[in-house]
């Protein structure tokens, strides 16, 4: 279990399906600064939500601009139009997401 509660299973998981964010779809490590590599993130805002659904990977820039945001909401704000991230640009589990009731009450 990693310091964020993530099962190894989980973690070895995520890391071989994430290779670049879920969100800008920049690859890690890319070169492209600091925030280029890898954060763990709750795509759903909440730590007892610990699934294969809801656990990703994505950018520190993408994670350190969604903060607690709901992602519906962040999803509307000026950082995601300036990097053009869309509902159809993300990764699939993120489009699954935001399909759910819950991304938007939580």
């Amino acid at each position: 279990m990693n310091r964020w509660n993530i099962p190894d299973w989980l973690e070895k998981e995520v890391i071989e399906r994430d290779r670049c964010c879920v969100y800008c779809r920049v690859p890690f490590g890319s070169g492209i600064g600091k925030g280029s590599f890898a954060s763990w993130e709750h795509i759903i805002n909440d730590a007892k939500i610990v699934t294969r659904e809801n656990i990703s990977l994505c950018c520190r820039s993408c994670n350190s601009s969604k903060g607690a945001k709901l992602l519906a909401v962040w999803m509307e704000s000026d950082y995601c139009k300036r990097r053009e991230i869309t509902r159809e640009s993300v990764a699939d589990i993120v489009k699954r997401a935001l399909k759910q009731p819950s991304t938007f009450s939580n």
